[in-house]
């Protein structure tokens, strides 16, 4: 059997990968990008109505930043595949669409063999940019569910249409919750929003978006040493949406919307899904992460020499929260809980992850398996390396690594 030899095999053709190729085609290293569907193929397989929740300013992919007329905008779905897509053509990219990586494992020579859909190939070196999304994961209690239920995760979802009639539970209150709780609601379908801890923050704060105010704070530039644990790196990004020009997304604005909230997830008891009696907790934790966030502006900007913005206490909170809901009435069951790194399934380095999953690394190369680097993933550096915002950094960090080689 024939083995196709490159430089440097790059896994995944969204914005980390392209990132890096761009570096690469910079340097002037032969290198294939190996994508098992199309160009920015995450972002193609979001719900319809999706769009960025970080403004389009945030885009800062090298020799692809945005460059529109809406910097404070958020790009809609469709908007960030054709930005990826121009990007890619705008340096030609080598990337091999339709082609399923199976595995990567050591080669005989020494180097990394990636055995694909089409073909082996060797390489001296290899990115895994497979992004910091790649596998759905479920709560306990999920298996409880009937089978006769219509039950998927998020990245099945794409409208209020598809789903059947009937109550809508939404498993998992991050971002992803939030936003499809709040689409179906104004669908005039009943929801229900099964609550977790999340933390929440304004949209804009004094007429800015409250990003732009992070960006001005150590904040993105935190690593998962500055984490309460590693195991933080699996938690709830900020609370909100992009939706409509941007607004405020958080349990208060979904109560007041009509969505009913609930506690954490149980799974099916007797003929009802149960929940913990935990919402008043999970609203706790959000509101101190809000305080967090108004102590750092405020001593960030005392640091600058600036007025720091003011942020007034969270209004209160009440909700009468069902401990159970009847299946009968129940239409369907979106899980949004979450991703977890599926790097053991397909990498036959088992030494070279962590027990959550991560890779053990520096710097984005690998600590264990000499040739093997990373990007895309959640905490790879710090706090902003999942982000279009910060892989381009990333990226540039690991090219200096490869050159070295």
């Amino acid at each position: 059997m024939t083995v196709e030899r490159v430089k440097v095999a790059v896994v995944g053709g969204g914005q980390a990968g392209l990132a890096i190729s761009y570096e690469l085609t910079d340097a002037g290293v032969d290198h294939a990008v190996i994508e098992r569907g199309r160009v920015g193929q995450s972002w193609r397989t979001r719900w319809d109505s999706f769009c960025l929740v970080t403004p389009n300013w945030t885009v800062q992919l090298p020799g692809g930043e945005y460059a529109g007329h809406d910097p404070n905008g958020f790009m809609p779905r469709d908007e960030i595949v054709a930005h990826l897509e121009t990007y890619a053509a705008s340096f030609g990219a080598p990337v091999r669409e339709g082609v399923d990586v199976w595995s990567v494992e050591p080669a005989a020579s020494g180097q990394l063999l990636l055995r694909t859909s089409a073909g082996d190939v060797e390489a001296e070196a290899v990115v895994l940019a497979t992004g910091a999304y790649q596998k759905p994961n479920r709560p306990a209690g999920a298996e409880t569910l009937p089978s006769s239920l219509h039950v998927i995760d998020s990245e099945l979802y794409t409208n209020p249409d598809m789903l059947p009639p009937g109550k809508v539970l939404v498993v998992g209150s991050g971002q992803t919750g939030c936003q499809i709780a709040e689409e179906l609601n104004e669908a005039d379908r009943e929801v229900l929003l099964a609550c977790g801890r999340a933390p929440w923050g304004p949209r804009r704060i004094e007429g800015r978006d409250t990003l732009s105010w992070l960006v001005e704070t150590p904040f993105m530039e935190q690593t998962v040493a500055d984490l309460p644990s590693p195991r933080a790196r699996l938690g709830a990004n900020i609370q909100g949406t992009g939706r409509g020009g941007g607004h405020d997304l958080h349990y208060r604005t979904l109560l007041a919307a009509g969505v009913t909230l609930c506690g954490h997830f149980l799974g099916v008891e007797d003929v009802g899904v149960g929940f913990a009696d935990d919402l008043a907790d999970s609203v706790a934790f959000g509101d101190d992460r809000y305080r967090d966030l108004g102590k750092l502006l405020r001593s960030s900007c005392v640091k600058r020499g600036i007025r720091p913005p003011d942020l007034p206490p969270p209004e209160p909170f009440e909700a009468d929260a069902p401990d159970r809901v009847d299946l009968e009435g129940l239409g369907a069951v979106i899980f949004t809980a979450g991703y977890r790194p599926d790097y053991k399934r397909w990498v036959h380095f088992p030494n070279a992850f962590d027990e959550l999953g991560f890779p053990i690394q520096h710097d984005g190369a690998s600590s264990v398996v000499p040739g093997l680097y990373f990007l895309g993933t959640h905490f790879l550096r710090n706090r902003k390396s999942s982000l279009l915002l910060g892989v381009g950094e990333d990226a540039r960090i690991i090219i200096e690594q490869l050159a070295g080689r």
